[in-house]
Protein backbone atom coordinates (compact mmCIF):
# COMPACT_ATOMS: atom_id res chain seq x y z
CA UNK A 1 0.00 0.00 0.00
CA UNK A 2 1.22 3.36 -0.69
CA UNK A 3 0.93 6.36 1.76
CA UNK A 4 2.02 9.74 0.88
CA UNK A 5 3.37 12.15 3.51
CA UNK A 6 2.87 16.08 3.47
CA UNK A 7 4.77 18.14 5.30
CA UNK A 8 2.73 22.15 5.90
CA UNK A 9 4.97 25.06 6.50
CA UNK A 10 4.65 28.54 6.25
CA UNK A 11 6.82 30.85 4.10
CA UNK A 12 7.85 34.32 4.69
CA UNK A 13 10.09 36.17 1.93
CA UNK A 14 12.15 38.05 4.72
CA UNK A 15 11.77 38.61 8.38
CA UNK A 16 10.05 42.06 8.20
CA UNK A 17 7.15 39.79 6.83
CA UNK A 18 6.86 37.86 10.21
CA UNK A 19 4.80 38.37 12.85
CA UNK A 20 6.99 40.51 15.78
CA UNK A 21 6.92 37.76 18.06
CA UNK A 22 8.95 34.93 16.20
CA UNK A 23 11.00 38.07 14.35
CA UNK A 24 12.45 38.92 17.84
CA UNK A 25 13.04 34.95 18.39
CA UNK A 26 14.86 35.04 15.49
CA UNK A 27 16.71 37.43 16.15
CA UNK A 28 17.87 36.29 19.46
CA UNK A 29 18.67 33.25 17.63
CA UNK A 30 21.20 35.86 15.34
CA UNK A 31 22.54 37.12 19.22
CA UNK A 32 23.28 33.52 20.41
CA UNK A 33 24.88 32.24 16.65
CA UNK A 34 27.36 35.58 17.51
CA UNK A 35 28.70 33.81 20.40
CA UNK A 36 29.16 30.23 19.42
CA UNK A 37 32.29 28.50 19.47
CA UNK A 38 32.79 26.90 16.27
CA UNK A 39 36.72 27.17 15.41
CA UNK A 40 36.57 24.12 12.86
CA UNK A 41 33.56 24.41 11.30
CA UNK A 42 33.31 28.12 10.82
CA UNK A 43 29.53 27.84 10.80
CA UNK A 44 28.49 29.47 13.51
CA UNK A 45 24.60 28.71 14.80
CA UNK A 46 22.71 30.10 17.07
CA UNK A 47 19.28 29.01 18.48
CA UNK A 48 16.30 30.54 20.74
CA UNK A 49 14.18 28.53 22.47
CA UNK A 50 10.41 30.63 24.38
CA UNK A 51 8.90 29.24 26.97
CA UNK A 52 4.78 29.10 27.57
CA UNK A 53 5.52 32.14 29.99
CA UNK A 54 7.28 34.30 27.19
CA UNK A 55 11.20 33.71 28.70
CA UNK A 56 13.96 32.95 25.68
CA UNK A 57 16.43 30.21 26.47
CA UNK A 58 19.76 30.75 23.84
CA UNK A 59 22.04 28.18 23.10
CA UNK A 60 24.84 28.54 20.22
CA UNK A 61 27.12 25.44 18.80
CA UNK A 62 30.02 24.35 21.17
CA UNK A 63 32.68 22.81 18.91
CA UNK A 64 35.40 20.30 20.16
CA UNK A 65 38.96 19.04 19.38
CA UNK A 66 37.59 15.88 20.60
CA UNK A 67 35.23 15.49 17.76
CA UNK A 68 31.91 14.54 18.52
CA UNK A 69 32.56 15.99 21.89
CA UNK A 70 30.69 19.37 20.99
CA UNK A 71 26.77 20.35 20.88
CA UNK A 72 24.84 21.31 18.26
CA UNK A 73 23.01 25.26 19.34
CA UNK A 74 19.26 23.83 19.11
CA UNK A 75 20.52 21.08 21.95
CA UNK A 76 22.24 23.59 23.65
CA UNK A 77 19.11 25.66 24.23
CA UNK A 78 16.93 23.32 24.93
CA UNK A 79 18.94 21.79 27.50
CA UNK A 80 19.53 24.97 28.91
CA UNK A 81 16.10 25.30 29.08
CA UNK A 82 15.51 22.32 30.45
CA UNK A 83 17.67 22.63 33.35
CA UNK A 84 16.99 26.32 34.07
CA UNK A 85 13.17 25.96 34.25
CA UNK A 86 12.64 22.27 35.39
CA UNK A 87 9.19 23.13 36.47
CA UNK A 88 8.22 24.81 33.22
CA UNK A 89 8.72 22.20 30.36
CA UNK A 90 6.66 23.93 28.11
CA UNK A 91 8.16 25.49 24.91
CA UNK A 92 6.07 27.15 22.39
CA UNK A 93 8.59 28.20 19.47
CA UNK A 94 12.50 27.25 18.55
CA UNK A 95 14.35 29.47 16.16
CA UNK A 96 17.37 28.66 13.86
CA UNK A 97 19.97 30.45 12.34
CA UNK A 98 23.51 29.71 10.71
CA UNK A 99 26.40 32.40 10.35
CA UNK A 100 29.40 31.95 8.01
CA UNK A 101 32.86 32.48 9.24
CA UNK A 102 32.33 36.17 7.32
CA UNK A 103 29.36 36.69 9.92
CA UNK A 104 26.45 36.55 6.71
CA UNK A 105 23.62 34.43 7.69
CA UNK A 106 22.91 31.55 6.08
CA UNK A 107 20.74 28.21 6.21
CA UNK A 108 20.41 26.53 9.45
CA UNK A 109 18.40 23.24 9.96
CA UNK A 110 18.18 20.72 12.27
CA UNK A 111 20.14 17.48 12.90
CA UNK A 112 18.39 13.93 12.92
CA UNK A 113 20.26 14.02 16.41
CA UNK A 114 18.82 17.79 17.50
CA UNK A 115 15.04 17.06 15.90
CA UNK A 116 14.88 13.49 17.91
CA UNK A 117 15.85 16.09 21.09
CA UNK A 118 13.03 18.09 20.14
CA UNK A 119 10.46 15.96 19.08
CA UNK A 120 10.94 13.75 22.64
CA UNK A 121 10.40 17.42 24.40
CA UNK A 122 7.38 17.97 22.24
CA UNK A 123 5.96 14.65 22.93
CA UNK A 124 6.79 14.99 26.67
CA UNK A 125 5.36 18.40 26.88
CA UNK A 126 1.79 17.36 24.33
CA UNK A 127 1.59 20.09 22.22
CA UNK A 128 3.03 21.35 19.21
CA UNK A 129 6.27 23.21 19.26
CA UNK A 130 6.73 25.68 16.73
CA UNK A 131 10.39 25.86 14.27
CA UNK A 132 11.43 28.64 12.77
CA UNK A 133 14.25 28.30 10.16
CA UNK A 134 16.69 31.00 8.57
CA UNK A 135 17.01 29.92 5.26
CA UNK A 136 18.10 33.58 2.96
CA UNK A 137 17.11 36.96 3.26
CA UNK A 138 14.54 36.05 0.89
CA UNK A 139 12.97 32.95 2.92
CA UNK A 140 11.88 32.02 6.46
CA UNK A 141 9.99 28.85 7.04
CA UNK A 142 7.80 28.19 10.01
CA UNK A 143 6.98 24.50 10.68
CA UNK A 144 3.79 24.28 13.11
CA UNK A 145 5.51 21.23 14.59
CA UNK A 146 8.72 19.30 15.39
CA UNK A 147 6.58 16.25 13.80
CA UNK A 148 6.34 18.21 10.33
CA UNK A 149 10.49 17.69 10.29
CA UNK A 150 10.61 14.17 12.09
CA UNK A 151 7.47 12.69 11.08
CA UNK A 152 8.85 9.32 12.14
CA UNK A 153 11.18 9.87 15.12
CA UNK A 154 11.54 7.67 18.03
CA UNK A 155 8.97 7.54 20.40
CA UNK A 156 8.91 6.46 24.30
Amino acid sequence: MNKQLTINYQEYGSMAEMPSDDRELLEQAVGAAQGAYAPYSQFHVGAAVRLADGRVVCGSNQENAAYPSGLCAERTAIFAASAQYPQMRDYTAIAIVGMDAEGRLCEASPCGACRQVLDEYEQQQGHPMRVICYVSERCVRIFSSVGDLLPFGFKF
